[in-house]
């Protein structure tokens, strides 16, 4: 599906440890229609409850349980899809206290649907190769709320070949693997004159060339010119991450990466940690 571009990453989770696959009953057929199919007028004009009517009409296809973007499209977008793929009574651990959430009492995750792009945290660029792999069992999707300094995690575990929530921690920002980069993104986000001070001297950048649609054109930048090179998206207040294994183990470096959807959007960004300041190093947009 055009909707997620398989960016998503192999998750270890964290704060939770120990979380095994657990065995369900099997649930009901999985209802979805892919929303790339839809005109957008069609999408602009009918009422959110026909819409929802709309999308849990035609059965989601079976290949979208192979690959993890493709189900969580699936998910999110469908409210009765949702129902049967999560595991109730679902356990929410919240710090030290648990609790539980029955299907009655369940509210739609719609997570960055609302959204016109998402966010990926990765070390480095190696770690775009486990984005497609196909034999996954288990996955984190990362809430971030960089105003409430909070992380809630999803974790999806793969059930009897399904893709099925079956848990979420919540957590403070400051218990998560990348804490001293979340700590410095929210100023980076919200603040103009910071983000100038951040910029290493120079950034490299690779951007499309203007006279050729089909080819890029790589550089430099200095920071007085970060304001003709800034992303037209910076998000401030969330940021999602989906992790589908891969250990942070590179704590001084991290790769910032936002994808539209389906509007074309991308853009990726390299930070550096250096003498305890993080630096952005490189931009490609």
């Amino acid at each position: 599906m055009p909707f997620l571009v398989s960016c998503l990453f192999i998750g270890l989770i964290f704060g939770c440890k120990d979380k095994k696959p657990e065995t369900v009953e099997d649930t009901p057929t999985d209802t979805v229609v892919p929303v790339d199919t839809v005109p957008d007028v069609v999408l602009d004009t009918v009422p959110e409850d026909a819409m929802d009517s709309l999308i849990s009409a035609t059965p989601m296809p079976v290949a979208a349980d192979e690959l993890f973007d493709d189900f969580l499209f699936n998910f999110a977008a469908n409210k009765k899809l949702q129902l049967e793929r999560v595991k109730f009574p679902l356990r929410v651990t919240d710090g030290d206290s648990e609790s539980t959430i029955e299907q009655k009492d369940w509210r739609q995750e719609r997570f960055f649907m609302k959204q016109e792009f998402y966010t990926l945290i990765l070390d480095d660029e190696s770690q775009m190769e486990l984005l497609k792999d196909t034999d996954l069992d288990s996955v984190v999707v990362e809430k971030i709320n960089l105003r409430a300094k909070s992380v809630e995690q999803h974790i999806f575990n793969r059930v009897n070949g399904r893709w099925t929530l079956t848990e979420i921690c919540r957590n403070t920002m400051y218990q998560n693997p990348n804490r001293s980069f979340l700590a410095f993104y929210e100023k980076f986000a919200s603040d103009s004159l910071f983000q100038i001070q951040s910029m290493s001297e120079p950034v490299s950048t690779i951007i499309p060339d203007p006279d050729d649609d089909f080819s890029m054109i790589e550089g430099d930048f200095y920071p007085e010119q970060w304001p003709e090179f800034r992303p037209t998206i910076l998000p401030k207040e969330y940021l999602y991450n989906i992790i589908y294994g891969q250990k942070y183990t590179q704590t001084k470096q991290k790769m910032l990466i936002l994808r539209g959807i389906s509007n074309g959007l991308e853009t990726e960004m390299t930070f550096k940690q250096t003498d305890g300041k993080w630096k952005l190093v490189k931009l490609v947009n």
